[in-house]
């Protein structure tokens, strides 16, 4: 479902990612690590067609991001770690707009975003201005807005920031959902207890580069047999 070939970027002298090949199956989960600027956002950024890389070639459904960025963006929804919502819309209103964009039929919209309205602990707060809501509530909207569209894709950025413990937990249920239908799932994040339990592949970047990728079994032969997910990472990344 992602394909990255040989994926090179840089900013003036500094590899912020280097020669990276990586490949995601359809209904995968996968959990991409690293220290602070290794180059995991960068990726997902390069992934989701916001920007491109220097060399190499990134594929979604076999869909070349670069050369056909419009229709490769319509299987992929991005969640940022900044949750950007436009503040003069409410919640409602938002959902609409994303509906529309992507041209979901109308009684759908309705009956999608009633939904996910309620799923999310929205629905008291649908008619309130995005500028009074929450970090937490901006990321809930977010992800919700993706549901909306059915993509093929989803790509997270430190999905759980701001979330509270029980939006959490209906997160990790959603992405869970969500792969049994064949969508691809592509996650940052920082909290390794998570991506070890929840991610059926993890792949760790250190300084530009791809240094581990595989399940934990994998992984574990890249150190003592017992470690956890914690303490291999600690032990690639102090390299």
């Amino acid at each position: 479902m992602i394909e990255l070939i040989n994926i090179t970027k840089k900013f003036e002298n500094f590899t912020a990612v280097d020669s990276l090949n990586l490949t995601i199956k359809s209904g995968e989960i996968f959990g991409f690590l690293g220290p602070n600027g290794a180059g995991k956002t960068t990726t997902v950024k390069m992934i989701a067609g916001i920007m491109y890389p220097d060399n190499g070639e990134i594929k979604v459904n076999g869909i070349d991001v670069s050369k056909s960025h419009i229709l490769a963006k319509k299987k992929i929804a991005y969640i940022p770690d900044e949750p950007f919502v436009y503040p003069n819309l409410t919640a409602y209103e938002f959902l609409k707009f994303i509906g529309d964009i992507y041209s979901i039929e109308k009684d759908k919209q309705i009956n999608s975003i009633s939904y996910l309205l309620e799923y999310f602990d929205l629905k008291d707060y649908a008619n309130e201005l995005l500028s009074s809501y929450s970090h937490g509530m901006k990321q809930k909207l977010l992800i919700a807005s993706s549901l909306l569209r059915e993509p093929e894709i989803i790509l997270f950025d430190e999905p759980t920031v701001g979330l509270d413990p029980k939006s959490v937990k209906k997160f990790k249920e959603i992405i869970q959902s969500q792969t049994k239908k064949g969508v691809s799932i592509f996650m940052c994040t920082h909290i390794l207890d998570m991506a070890e339990k929840l991610c059926d592949r993890v792949g760790i970047i250190h300084k530009g580069k791809l240094i581990a990728c595989g399940d934990m079994s994998q992984l574990k032969k890249t150190t003592d047999k017992n470690s956890n997910l914690e303490e291999i990472f600690l032990n690639l990344t102090s390299l």
